[in-house]
């Protein structure tokens, strides 16, 4: 699924983040697992003050390994902490 934030895309897999859509890039979270699928990673910042990530460009015209990838991510990421309830009043 795909969420709109801070003006551009969060792309989640099995309810984790695992990339983000920005300046109609795609970054994928550079995790290990991710990594040794890619022969020449190329990184970029999805947004001022953000962490390097994966970017990927021709990976996008092969929807089987994209698939592959944003699922090996989204596999290796921990389950996301249960959000607390908002307090009313």
């Amino acid at each position: 699924s795909v969420r709109k934030m801070f003006g551009e895309y969060a792309l989640y897999c099995d309810g984790k983040v695992v990339a983000l859509l920005c300046d109609n890039q795609f970054f994928l979270k550079p995790l290990p697992e991710a990594l040794v699928l890619i022969a020449e990673p190329a990184y970029g910042l999805p947004y001022p003050g953000a962490r390097p990530h994966l970017l990927l460009s021709a990976e996008l015209d092969d929807p089987d390994r994209l698939a592959l990838l944003v699922q090996t991510v989204a596999a290796a990421l921990p389950m996301p902490k249960p959000k607390k309830p908002r307090k009313k009043g």
